[in-house]
């Protein structure tokens, strides 16, 4: 994994790097399907509170939106 998909890289991103104010981890917990890792960060605007929810993937890497789960499915056979 590099480092462009680490969560603290990700937090940049969409956070941007504030120094006088830094983001925080608001919440942390698992997705009861799967299993997969969520971290929830903080933010303090002038606007109010920003929180943006970070999920992690198979491959390691933080998105901001959740992994796929396997689903079952409905086949029709001939």
């Amino acid at each position: 994994m590099g480092a462009e998909k680490s969560l603290r890289s990700m937090v940049d991103k969409w956070l941007g790097p504030a120094m006088s104010n830094p983001p925080r981890v608001a919440s942390v917990g698992r997705l009861r399907d799967c299993g997969s890792r969520f971290v929830c960060v903080e933010s303090d605007r002038l606007t109010g509170t920003l929180s943006i929810v970070f999920f992690r993937h198979g491959d390691g890497a933080w998105y901001v939106f959740p992994p796929m789960t396997s689903r079952a499915g409905l086949a029709a056979y001939a």
